[in-house]
């Protein structure tokens, strides 16, 4: 082989990896715009975590707040709702035994891995029926006294646990944590 030929081989090699290297920039600089349209917006990215106030909260009363477009119920449980989460077994939670706790990741659906505080005396939950995305009632509602969603029948205890009616899952937990004795963060 001579050394003309030695040189047009890579010279001819350089050329493809040129033509190849241009064209994946290319088709990058085409898709980028594509992609990056499906990240969420600056609006979504700012309530991605919101602070609540919880201090007026009284014993026995909810608060409901809107957290990425989805209500969130904040409930100050009495010591009775306690008692009664808490006297639940596990093997009585025929539907979920899951506690859909991202805080408390894998756990089961004992109430004391779906309370907010070890005394159990706070509960955070998404308000969406985990069976077509209603609203559930509150304050005692249902056969369990706690959540009830007159669309379909699905009753919750005073855990948030699905005890009866067609909803798959407990009510999901989100992420939340306590910033200080009056304030929790969501996201």
């Amino acid at each position: 082989m001579s050394h003309a030929e030695d040189n047009a081989g890579t010279r001819r090699d350089f050329l493809y990896y040129a033509t190849a290297g241009a064209g994946v920039v290319t088709a990058g600089a085409a898709i980028w715009p594509l992609v990056n349209q499906m990240n969420p917006s600056a609006d979504v990215q700012a309530l991605s975590s919101i602070f609540v106030d919880i201090g007026g909260v009284e014993v026995g009363s909810q608060l409901t707040v809107n957290f990425l477009g989805k209500p969130v119920f904040i409930r100050r449980r009495t010591p009775e709702e306690i008692e009664d989460a808490r006297a639940v077994a596990l093997a009585d939670l025929t539907i979920d035994r899951q506690s859909r706790n991202p805080n408390r990741p894998g756990t089961d659906a004992s109430d004391e891995n779906r309370a907010l505080d070890d005394a159990g005396e706070w509960l955070v939950m998404t308000g969406v029926c985990t069976h077509l995305g209603c609203v559930p009632l509150g304050n005692g509602a249902g056969d369990f006294n706690g959540w009830f969603c007159p669309c379909h029948g699905s009753h919750y205890d005073t855990s948030g646990r699905i005890r009866r009616g067609p909803a798959p899952e407990n009510l999901h937990i989100p992420v939340v944590r306590f910033i200080n004795d009056t304030t929790i963060q969501l996201g």
